[in-house]
């Protein structure tokens, strides 16, 4: 007879047990905070960084706006470090979470304290099997819907704001377009470049935002609990 076989235990209901359950939560809700603040972090470098090219691109008429995309791509370095970030601080909030639902909220229903000794409890599995909480391409949706959407569409409007103000405003599509070459790069090719860039991430974010809301095992619910 293997474990699994084994009939699930009577709960534990002692005093020893409630404190050490209380100190483990008390542990992995520090776990998420620490791990929350590392994402406003990275939020605080993308908006650094947006603000330092938009400064520098706007500093006179003749300023390049090559610092612009430049943020872009650091911005997208910093976009993939906090989807990495928010993976790992899933974990932790899931794991309190857990805590709430299984233990906590039993004891503010008047039910008293008992922890369940089943071995199929997702968060004994959790701690014997550690694993992420979500995948990494909905980390990126998720993190584009919060924050970085808004970055990638404040530094598009500044670009497009910057060729067409800059050193004076345009008159024709062709002068536009001639104003956004880089380099030996024509301008249609950026601009064409820049758009697709754009589509990319607002495909990722509708996709995981689909994904999501067809999901109902998400990292909100984590489970449905007999609450009657």
């Amino acid at each position: 007879m293997t474990d699994g076989d084994l009939d699930p235990q009577d709960p534990i209901c002692g005093s020893a047990e409630a404190g050490a359950l209380a100190h483990l939560y008390r542990a992995e809700v520090f776990r998420s905070t620490v791990w929350r603040q590392r994402l406003d972090m990275t939020t605080n470098w993308s908006v650094v960084t947006t603000g330092i090219a938009l400064s520098v691109s706007f500093a006179s008429e003749n300023a390049s706006p090559l610092p612009i995309v430049l943020a872009g791509l650091l911005t997208i370095m910093f976009l993939i470090l906090e989807a990495r970030r928010y993976r790992y601080f899933s974990v932790w909030k899931f794991r309190a979470r857990m805590l709430e639902l299984a233990v906590y909220v039993p004891i503010l229903r008047g039910r008293g304290m008992s922890i369940p000794q089943d071995r199929g409890h997702p968060l004994s599995e959790d701690y014997i099997h550690p694993q992420h909480r979500i995948s990494a391409l909905r980390s990126i949706g998720r993190r584009l819907r919060r924050n970085y959407g808004a970055l990638f569409g404040i530094q598009a409007l500044a670009y497009f704001a910057k060729i067409s103000i800059h050193p004076d405003d345009v008159t024709t599509w062709a002068e536009f377009f001639d104003r956004a070459h880089i380099g030996q790069l024509p301008g249609w090719v950026c601009i064409v470049g820049g758009l697709v860039f754009h589509v990319v991430w607002i495909s990722i974010a509708v996709v995981t935002w689909l994904q999501d809301k067809a999901d109902h095992t998400r990292m909100a619910d984590y489970l449905v609990p007999d609450l009657d």
